[in-house]
C-alpha cells in the first residue's frame, strides 16, 4: 500500500474507513460504534500498536479498551501484511456504479452515467454534484429529482449520527461532559486549528477536490474521549459555518453521543461560544442572567 503501519494514526484511519463502508452499507450500529472506538483508542495509545503487537502477540492488543478479538486480528493483520482483507471486500463491495444505483431514483445506467460522465465515486460526491448543479446536467435527471437526491442523501449520510445524538442528547440521557470541559476543547481546537498546528482530512463530502483542509483533533480530558472537528454538513456549507461550528464526539466508559459548538448572533450570549441543545448551562458558566436569547441555526 505504499504506507506505515507502524503509525497508530495511520492504523486507526484505516479501522475509521472501514466504519465508514459499514455504516455505508447499513451495517449493524453496533459494529460500526465498535471500530470506531478502537480507532479512537489506538489514536490515542501512548505505544504503537505494532510495539505491542510485537511484545504480546494479539493478546496484548486485546488489553486495550475497546479492541476485542476481531478487531485486534485486524490490527494484526495492517502491522504484519500492510493490508486489511476486510477493508479490500468493503471497498471493492462499493464499486462506484453499485453504490451509486443503492440511491432511490437512480438505476444501473443512470448510475453509470454519472460515474462516467461526472467522475462521482462516492455518495459523497453524490451529495456535492446535486448540491452545485452537475448532477440535473447529466441525461435523465431534472431540478425535481435533483432536489429529491439531496433529501435522500442527506438523510442517508446523516441518519446514524443523527440518531446517535437523539438517544444521547434527547431527555439527558446518560452522562455527558461538562459545559466547562467542552468548551475548553473548542477553545483548544479552534486555536490550533486557526493556526495551522492541527493534522488535516479530506473529508468525502462536499470535496471535490479532494482537499485535505478539514482538522481534526483528540483530546481525553477527565476520562471523556473527545473528537473535534469543523462541521461538514450541507447546513454548514449553506451558512457559510463550517470554520465556525465545531462538531465533539465524546465517549467515555460506554457513554458515547455529540454536540454542537457554535458562536451565538443575538441574546445575552452574543459573540460567545454555546453548546447547541445546553444553552442554560452556557448562561450559568457565563455568568450571564436567563432572557430570551435566539437559538443557534438546527441542524449543524
Amino acid at each position: 500500500m505504499g504506507v506505515s503501519w507502524k503509525d497508530n494514526i495511520t492504523l486507526a484511519d484505516a479501522l475509521e474507513r472501514v466504519a465508514d463502508l459499514l455504516e455505508a452499507q447499513d451495517a449493524m450500529p453496533f459494529r460500526v460504534s465498535a471500530y470506531r472506538k478502537a480507532a479512537r483508542t489506538i489514536a490515542e495509545w501512548p505505544q504503537p500498536a505494532a510495539e505491542l503487537l510485537a511484545e504480546k502477540g494479539e493478546a496484548g492488543l486485546r488489553e486495550l479498551p475497546g479492541v476485542g478479538r476481531s478487531i485486534a486480528a485486524a490490527v494484526a493483520e495492517l502491522v504484519r501484511t500492510g493490508q486489511l482483507g476486510l477493508l479490500q471486500r468493503l471497498e471493492d463491495e462499493s464499486s462506484p456504479e453499485r453504490l451509486l444505483a443503492s440511491v432511490p431514483g437512480i438505476g444501473p445506467e443512470l448510475a453509470r452515467r454519472i460515474h462516467e460522465e461526472l467522475g462521482v465515486r462516492t455518495l459523497e460526491e453524490l451529495e456535492q454534484a446535486a448540491h452545485d448543479g452537475r448532477l440535473e446536467a447529466v441525461e435523465g435527471f431534472g431540478p425535481r429529482r435533483g432536489q429529491q437526491v439531496r433529501e435522500l442523501l442527506e438523510a442517508r449520510l446523516a441518519r446514524s449520527r443523527r440518531a446517535r445524538a437523539r438517544l444521547r442528547e434527547g431527555a439527558g440521557e446518560g452522562p455527558r461532559p461538562d459545559i466547562g470541559l467542552l468548551l475548553q476543547v473548542d477553545e483548544e481546537y479552534l486555536r490550533k486549528a486557526r493556526a495551522g498546528q492541527l493534522r488535516t482530512i479530506a473529508p468525502r463530502r462536499f470535496n471535490p477536490s479532494g482537499e485535505a483542509w478539514l482538522p481534526v483533533m483528540r483530546r481525553t480530558v477527565d476520562g471523556w474521549s473527545i473528537r473535534a472537528l469543523f462541521s461538514n454538513t450541507a447546513l454548514a456549507h449553506q451558512q457559510d459555518a463550517t470554520h465556525d461550528w465545531v462538531v465533539l464526539y465524546f465517549d467515555k466508559d460506554g457513554d458515547e453521543g455529540q454536540c454542537t459548538v457554535v458562536t451565538a448572533h443575538g441574546g445575552p450570549l452574543d459573540g460567545k461560544r454555546v453548546v447547541r441543545g445546553r444553552e442554560v448551562e452556557c448562561l450559568a458558566y457565563y455568568g450571564v442572567e436567563s432572557e430570551e436569547m435566539e437559538a443557534p441555526p438546527p441542524g449543524a
